[in-house]
């Protein structure tokens, strides 16, 4: 898992999963229209409050999320290779979509579900909002609003969202209640037609809903006023027992409703599970969570993590070895292995877990770029060059991780490309939503080639890039 700071770009520790933390907060408060469009952009469940927010880079747990999620977005008419799923480092139940096609599901979600068929559940609902349009649509019914009223509205949301739903309204006063009215009236609409349009993709592809309405029962008494507070026109609009009434008599009409998750798919959920447990948790937390008398796979996977952190080698090894010999052909199991290896110093053995990871999924990119960085680690030309070429086939299915271009610079330097090394740099702050170092280094890059040439265009479309909100 890789962590990285919003505020210092290069401050990272290296935990194989590649968290990425990065700051929401002042880059797009600089104009209240960009103000406006990013939270509307976040409608669903974005707590405004937040000074910045932990995205986690996981090639096993995006896999598994990609099994679940590819066939409802098919069912949806939505194009699976046009959304990004992104997880989020909260341990809170929650989920939203933003900026268009992409879904955040809270770590909390995963580890709170009891089931496989409950986070899908989730994912569905999700996909109704972006199949639905309501993103777009909400943008346009809050920019009739007042500059005032708009304000008062994203903190009081934000509050309402975060669960603290007298504090959000208190923000509300006055005459801003009727937008604020009209906002929740919208929005509950949103809602009710994207828990219909789930329950629609389940019966598609034949999965029961049945997991939706256990986990919404979960958020059952979290509504945006507690029942004293509600006025008459809020009554007016569907509200949590409403919605759950509405859900239970589609999901339990389905032919569907009984249909069990797979047994792979249990297992595989359990996994991930006791993996986010590991890389999330401190480890005499996880320790307790899965004492040494539980011998089962995900107990084992999630103290081989737990060990790790603790910088114990040896004992995260002996967990990882009865794993391997489980299931022999895991890649995520042989990437941790590489994973621990590099991280205690061995580099040069972490090379072959790694590759034999890649070997058993090859269309993962963030395995190609772990072996890419134990390789480029080596320091060697040859071993720099392949690692090169790993990146290479990362970047093709992964344009948005700054890791793959942040191990690029280095090897390009290394080999004494400094132009392809500064606009791997300025991609790398591109991506993070730093332009102006992006452009920094763009400009390097250009100096560094041949005008005219594809790297120096790429360059050009980086300098040339507005800010958000211009």
């Amino acid at each position: 898992m890789k962590y990285r700071s919003g505020k210092h770009d290069a401050c990272e520790v290296d935990l194989e999963m590649d968290v990425t933390m990065f700051t929401l907060k002042a880059r797009r408060l600089r104009m209240l229209s960009s103000t406006v469009a990013m939270f509307m952009a976040m409608l669903i469940a974005l707590p405004m409050s937040a000074q910045a927010m932990g995205l986690i880079r996981d090639a096993e747990t995006e896999y598994l999320m990609r099994a679940f999620s590819d066939p409802i977005f098919r069912a949806a008419g939505l194009d699976p290779n046009a959304v990004r799923i992104h997880l989020v480092n909260d341990g809170s139940l929650n989920a939203f979509v933003a900026g268009g096609q992409r879904m955040f599901l809270h770590t909390g979600l995963i580890q709170q579900s009891d089931r496989p068929n409950m986070l899908i559940g989730v994912i569905a609902h999700e996909t109704g909002h972006m199949a639905g349009g309501h993103l777009s649509r909400t943008q346009q019914a809050l920019k009739s609003a007042a500059v005032p009223v708009i304000v008062s509205t994203l903190l009081g949301i934000g509050a309402i969202v975060a669960g603290a739903g007298d504090a959000g309204f208190a923000l509300i006063t006055g005459g801003q209640t009727l937008a604020q009215r009209d906002f929740l009236s919208y929005s509950r609409i949103q809602e009710a037609s994207a828990d219909q349009a789930a329950v629609t993709y389940l019966d598609q592809v034949g999965w029961s809903g049945r997991g939706m309405m256990d986990t919404f029962y979960l958020f059952r008494g979290q509504e945006v006023l507690s029942d004293r507070q509600q006025d008459p026109y809020l009554r007016s609009h569907p509200l949590s027992t409403q919605r759950l009434s509405a859900l239970e008599d589609r999901v339990l009409n389905s032919p569907f409703v009984d249909v069990q998750d797979p047994p792979e798919w249990i297992s595989a959920f359990e996994m991930i599970k006791a993996k986010l447990h590991g890389f999330i948790d401190r480890p005499a937390v996880t320790i307790r969570r899965y004492p040494a008398s539980d011998t089962s796979i995900p107990a084992r996977y999630a103290r081989a993590v737990a060990f790790h952190k603790l910088g114990d080698l040896a004992r995260a090894l002996n967990e990882i070895e009865p794993l391997l010999a489980a299931m022999p052909n895991n890649p995520f199991i042989w990437e941790l292995k590489g994973q621990v290896l590099f991280e205690s110093g061995k580099v040069e053995e972490s090379v072959a877990p790694y590759r034999r990871s890649v070997e058993l999924a090859p269309g993962s990119p963030l395995l190609h770029v772990g072996l890419a960085q134990s390789l480029i680690s080596l320091e060697r030309r040859e071993e720099t060059i392949e690692g090169l070429q790993h990146l290479e086939v990362a970047h093709r299915t992964d344009k948005e991780n700054s890791r793959a271009y942040h191990q690029a610079s280095i090897a390009y330097a290394r080999l004494g490309d400094y132009g392809n090394a500064e606009l791997s740099t300025a991609e790398r702050f591109y991506v993070l939503g730093q332009l102006p170092r992006a452009k920094q280094h763009a400009a390097r890059a250009q100096v560094e080639m041949d005008e005219g040439t594809p790297g120096w265009l790429r360059a050009e479309d980086i300098l040339q890039e507005k800010p958000q909100g211009s």
